[in-house]
This record gives C-alpha cells, sequence and structure tokens, in this order.
C-alpha cells in the first residue's frame, strides 16, 4: 500500500515540475528573441545613422568642389572677359587712330591738290607773261650723273624752254662722253621729249670696259635751237651704302636737279 502511493507521488511531482518549466521556457525564449529585436533594432539603427552621416558628408564634400569648380571657372570666365574686353578696346583705339590718320591723310592730299593747282595756275600766268617778252631760249638749268652698281651711272638733266608762238615742241637730246682720242654716244631712252617749260631728261646706262671719260656733252635741239653743254669728268667721293646689284636700285630719280650747270661729277 505505501508502494502505491510513492509511485504516484513521484508522477505527480514530475508533472509538476513539467508544468512549471514549460512557461519558464517560453519566457525565456520570449525573452531571447525580444532581446535579439532590440538588439537587431539598435545596431541597424547605428548603422542606418552611420550610412547617413557618410552619406551627408559625401554630399557636403561633393557640394563643395562642385562650388569650387565654379568659382575657378568663374574667375576664368572673368579673366577671358577682361581679356577680350582690353584686346576690344585696343582694337577701336586703333581703329580710331587709323580712321584720324586716314582723315587727316586725305585733308593733306586735298591741300597739295589745291597748292599743285594753284602752282600751277601762276606758272601758266609767268609762262604767259615771258611768251609776250619773246618766250624763254632752250636751256640746261640742272645736271648730274650718279654712280650705280655693276659699273653703270645714271643721267638727270632739266632742260628748260618757251617757244615763242607758246606751243609744245619736240626736244631731241644726244650725250656724248670723251676722253683724250674717243668719244662714245650714250643711247638715250626714250630719245626725244616734249617740252613747254620744263623737259626732266632720265636715264641709265653702262660705261664701256676700260673706257674713262675725261668729259661729258650735252647737245640740245628744238625748235630751230641748239645747245651744246659740256662738262668735266670728275670722280667724285665714294657713294656710302652702295647697293650690290643695279636691280635692287629703285627707279631713277624724278626729282628736279639744282645743280650741275657747270661741271658734273
Amino acid at each position: 500500500m505505501s508502494t502505491e502511493i510513492s509511485k504516484s507521488t513521484a508522477k505527480n511531482v514530475k508533472r509538476s515540475s513539467q508544468a512549471v518549466m514549460s512557461p519558464l521556457i517560453l519566457v525565456l525564449f520570449a525573452s531571447a528573441v525580444l532581446l535579439t529585436g532590440v538588439i537587431a533594432t539598435a545596431f541597424g539603427h547605428k548603422f542606418g545613422y552611420y550610412r547617413g552621416y557618410q552619406a551627408s558628408q559625401n554630399d557636403t564634400k561633393l557640394k563643395g568642389d562642385a562650388q569650387q569648380l565654379s568659382a575657378e571657372d568663374i574667375k576664368k570666365l572673368k579673366q577671358n572677359v577682361q581679356t577680350l574686353t582690353s584686346q576690344l578696346n585696343t582694337a577701336k583705339q586703333e581703329r580710331d587712330i587709323s580712321l584720324n590718320n586716314l582723315g587727316q591723310m586725305r585733308q593733306d592730299i586735298q591741300e597739295l591738290e589745291i597748292k599743285n593747282l594753284q602752282l600751277i595756275q601762276l606758272n601758266e600766268v609767268y609762262a604767259d607773261r615771258v611768251v609776250e617778252q619773246g618766250g624763254l631760249p632752250l636751256q640746261v638749268i640742272g645736271a648730274m650723273m650718279e654712280p650705280l652698281p655693276e659699273n653703270a651711272f645714271e643721267y638727270r638733266f632739266d632742260v628748260a624752254m618757251l617757244a615763242k608762238d607758246g606751243n609744245q615742241h619736240r626736244l631731241k637730246p644726244t650725250l656724248t662722253l670723251l676722253d683724250e682720242d674717243n668719244l662714245v654716244d650714250v643711247p638715250l631712252e626714250p630719245s626725244t621729249y616734249d617740252i613747254k617749260g620744263v623737259a626732266r631728261i632720265r636715264g641709265r646706262f653702262v660705261m664701256p670696259k676700260g673706257f674713262r671719260p675725261k668729259q661729258a656733252k650735252l647737245t640740245l635741239e628744238s625748235n630751230g635751237q641748239e645747245v651744246e653743254q659740256i662738262y668735266n669728268w670728275q670722280l667724285s667721293s665714294p657713294v656710302e651704302k652702295m647697293p650690290l646689284s643695279l636691280s635692287e636700285v629703285p627707279e631713277t630719280d624724278q626729282r628736279p636737279v639744282k645743280e650741275g650747270k657747270g661741271n658734273t661729277e
């Protein structure tokens, strides 16, 4: 009898223990789940905060870089604008100066044209007066010979004549080089000139090899008049900066000759 009671008691105790352990396990399991959730939530919050912070930092850095690049670009643009503006102002100033110079040149040309017309008018008055008094005889008013490269020479003769009839006439000049025994006729181009007032005889020739003239004779014929002028040939002083070639020498000098009525160098 006592043995049965002990067995029954042991079974009841075991069932009671199991009944007590089951809620405890559930509580522990729920606590573990809750703790895991809290930890996961905290970690997620921290991770999310870190990612947000990093994203914010990167965005701030990118904005800063963008602002810095924009500032540099703006600075460069301003410098380019200033450079272009300066160049434009310089170009405008040069244009204005050129226009002013052009206007001044036009004014000077007009004044020269007017003065030239006035001189022509005055010369015509003088010429008419000279013609009324019997005209101006044929004469040399200027003569010069100038050495050039390659044994060449340039001749320049200014001749004046006003005929009694006041008309233009043909002038035929002849130039001859003389030494003790020989003479050389210099070919003149053109061979004749028109003269009514002043004719300018210009040209060049090459001295014959080995020929050393002592004199140069100029003969003029026009309207029945003949004039002969002889010039002593003298060696001039060395010419400075003589060109090496005749091709480097410009065209013949058309300026009036104010010397050479006597000897010619």
